[in-house]
């Protein structure tokens, strides 16, 4: 006989989906044992099972960025599945298809507050697209494939709640019934294209622009060819948002990487000078740092309609895929002859890159410099590499110093912007990727809440991998900076270390007690040989990095609220004030050095190559 259970996991597999990420429980236990006997069988899934439940679902939505499947996560009931709240919100705010199933009490015994039975559509409904308890056999087969076909059509999380005694029940294909819903696994395409009339104007507008910019989102993956010969033919410069790093090789010369306080001058310079926008794939939520409303003509191309016009006063609006839209688009789009404006941009961004070399080689006196280490892993990365970073102050030595090269990945925790997804993804990528080396830099705060027991994630289904080479950068200097600098720069608040103290460990030591290399690097100048190693071997690498909590994460322009906030903290008594102020006065020094040394064409690092003109002061 077929129960419940077994038509959802051949369903599952009928959407295409061979891994699923989950944690067993009682409230989902007779589905779990039917994942099991499939196993047995060979006709199961690969069950992933990490050390919690929110790591299931952070691993769903990873899976859903890197590999563009839907990302499933399974959980028991109460409270099993209020762990996969965090996850599951990283993908409804990261636009992701991610289905998950999780457990609950029988039929019966709801609404009369038996033990772990909890209001799970209520729970679920902020956050899912689609989420339906299945009462009956003959409903299963409509809410699997209805929340998969919504899950991909509108990019977010969708939730199948599954009760404990309807698991196990007899399945049989459905009769044609009255209020039973006969449905098929059939995947949507979504390469939407938007009328001709509507792509001739988008033309017309591109075509008009003397001085065009692209901002490209995650929402343009896979469309990197289509993106590059666009911009080629606009004379346009290339923004991308941090999600969308990898979407546009860094090797593209007029690509300025990323705009705001984790950005580069030469894009906010791109922003404040353009007379045409284009969003591809994003949605961008700085509105400080995109041009003055009449300053530029905006285009917008998204799948997701709501999201369109939402964060600038838009010309076009365009709802269609990035890929199939560009396809239809660049036929109309007519070759820019003057391309100064492209070309001033790839000027500016070589001064830029020589700037943030000249900040990755200062010294400081109470650690080594975070950029340093970045900037020395870049210079490393392999050939199809995956970075991943949290939301600290990591986030930004990721978008200053990784440059990720045609065919390398790069991720993180999006609009949720959780310091938690770091080595979730990482760990994922790897299973999406097992023939790829992967990195996960990470900050020690980071490390603690959601990395340190993902080792023994890694200890568990190492010797499953293709290759297996793993490195973990845990950027160590017992606090959590990116609050700290919060703190000071946008409320004018001195550090506070009874909340910031990170306790220290001897993360190096964590690893080799697992078995794994460990590695703790106190200099800088030793940081390309430790890197050097790490990528030769073929297994896993932990590198301990101690470095200083006090060298600034420097916005490209310095506002005055930014410098009077941060003298403020400073003021009230900063309990690093000494060194606050030594750090930041060299980082801001070897800015300047940088930027008069190219505006003057002098000597070192700005010097001048042979054809290429000055860069413009901020």
């Amino acid at each position: 006989m077929t129960t419940v259970s077994d038509f959802i996991i051949q369903r599952v597999r009928e959407w295409g989906v061979t891994r699923v990420f989950g944690y067993p429980g009682d409230g989902i236990g007779e589905f779990d044992g039917a994942l099991g006997s499939a196993e047995r069988r060979g006709e199961g899934l690969e069950y992933i099972r990490p050390t919690h439940e929110e790591i299931c679902s952070l691993m769903a939505t990873a899976h859903a960025k890197f590999t563009g499947e839907v990302g499933v996560c399974i959980a028991t009931s109460s409270p099993g599945a209020f762990h996969l709240l965090n996850g599951l919100y990283d993908a409804a705010m990261d636009n992701q298809p991610v289905v998950a199933i999780v457990g609950q009490q029988g039929l019966a015994s709801l609404g009369t507050f038996v033990m772990q039975e909890s209001n799970l559509e209520r729970v679920f409904s902020d956050v899912a697209c689609y989420v339906q308890t299945i009462v009956s056999p003959d409903q299963a087969q409509a809410v699997v494939d209805t929340a998969f076909r919504t899950a991909k059509l509108r990019l977010a999380p969708a939730v199948i709640i599954l009760p404990h005694d309807i698991q196990g029940m007899d399945w049989k294909e459905p009769e044609p019934e009255n209020w039973v819903a006969r449905s098929s696994a059939s995947a949507p395409s979504t390469a939407i294209v938007p009328p001709e009339s509507e792509l001739q104007k988008a033309a017309d507008i591109i075509n008009a622009g003397k001085k065009v910019t692209f901002l490209v989102g995650a929402g343009a993956t896979g469309a990197t060819d289509e993106v590059i010969e666009a911009a080629t033919l606009a004379g346009a410069g290339i923004i991308t948002a941090l999600r969308g790093k990898h979407v546009v090789p860094s090797e593209i010369p007029f690509h300025t990487q990323q705009l705001g306080l984790l950005g580069s001058l030469p894009s906010l310079h791109q922003a404040e000078k353009c007379d045409t926008i284009v969003f591809l794939g994003t949605n961008y939520p700085y509105g400080q740092f995109l041009p003055k409303t009449g300053q530029a003509r905006g285009i917008q191309i998204d799948l997701k309609p709501e999201q369109l016009g939402v964060r600038y006063p838009n010309e076009l609006n365009l709802w269609g895929d990035v890929r199939a839209t560009l396809e239809a688009l660049i036929p109309l789009l007519e070759p820019k002859t003057d391309l100064s404006w492209q070309e001033g941009i790839a000027d500016e961004m070589r001064g830029w890159e020589h700037e943030m070399e000249a900040q990755a080689m200062l010294s400081y006196p109470d650690g080594g410099n975070p950029r340093r280490v970045i900037h020395e892993l870049n210079k490393r990365l392999p050939a199809g590499a995956i970075v991943t970073c949290d939301a600290g102050t990591t986030a930004d030595w990721y978008g200053a110093h990784i440059r990720l090269r045609r065919g390398m990945l790069g991720d993180m925790s999006g609009r949720l912007a959780t310091m938690l997804a770091a080595m979730p993804y990482a760990v994922a990528a790897k299973f999406a990727h097992s023939d790829r080396p992967v990195v996960c830099t990470i900050g020690d705060g980071a490390f603690q809440m959601l990395g340190m027991n993902e080792l023994i994630t890694i200890k568990k289904y190492l010797s499953t991998w293709k290759t297996k080479t793993f490195v973990i950068v845990v950027m160590h200097n017992d606090d959590l900076t990116q609050v700290s600098w919060e703190m000071r720069t946008e409320d004018g608040n001195p550090l506070w270390n009874t909340s910031q103290d990170v306790e220290s460990v001897d993360y190096a030591g964590w690893a080799s007690l697992l078995g794994f290399r460990g590695v703790t690097l106190t200099r800088d100048e030793d940081a390309g040989a430790v890197f050097d190693e790490a990528f030769a071997f073929d297994g896993v690498t932990l590198i301990d990095a101690h470095v200083s909590k006090n060298v600034p994460p420097l916005p490209p322009h310095i506002t005055a609220e930014f410098a009077l906030n941060t003298a403020k903290a400073l003021l009230k008594g900063d309990p690093s004030e000494l060194a606050v102020i030594v750090d930041s006065a060299e980082a801001l020094a070897a800015e300047q050095v940088e930027r008069v040394k190219g505006a003057l064409h002098l000597g070192g690092r700005g010097h001048r190559r042979d054809g290429e003109a000055g860069r413009e002061d901020d």
